[in-house]
């Protein structure tokens, strides 16, 4: 039988974001505050349209994503997060309110992710995006300014 399912609401971010921004934002914190979240193989799989496409793996892969994410990323709020976890798997919806570097625009959109978790750490991460095309559309440099 399978285990139950938790859900939980939070609107404030999980520890690992708590750090990091804390200690700057992405870009600015080093990775070493966040390393202990991930494990030393973790893959992260983004869309390939998106600025920070690609598959990043390891720590040192996690660590240029999210100096990508910066690069891409004036803000990046997670203003709302709702949590499913069952067994190694989380399921996490964040509402996202974010500004970009190139163009300066605010959009808000949802991410769904899914995160596997081995002995308290994170190995894999697979976020899902409603429209890549316009999140990729925001972080792109306006044509006046090209």
């Amino acid at each position: 039988m399978a285990p139950a399912a938790r859900k939980q609401r939070r609107t404030n971010p999980p520890d690992f974001w708590r750090i990091t921004l804390a200690a700057g934002g992405p870009g600015e914190a080093p990775f070493d505050l966040l390393a202990s979240f991930f494990a030393p193989d973790v893959v992260l799989h983004q869309a390939d349209a998106l600025p920070y496409g690609g598959t990043w793996r390891g720590h040192a892969g996690m660590e240029r994503f999210f100096l990508a994410m910066s690069r891409a990323w004036e803000s990046f709020d997670m203003e709302e997060q709702e949590f499913l976890v069952t067994g190694e798997t989380t399921v996490v919806l964040t509402q996202v309110r974010a500004r970009a570097r190139a163009s300066g625009r605010e959009v808000t959109f949802p991410i769904l992710q899914t995160l596997k978790v081995k002995d308290g750490q994170i190995v894999e991460i697979r976020p899902f995006y409603w429209d890549t095309a316009a999140i990729a559309g925001a972080c792109a440099v306006p044509a006046e300014r090209v």
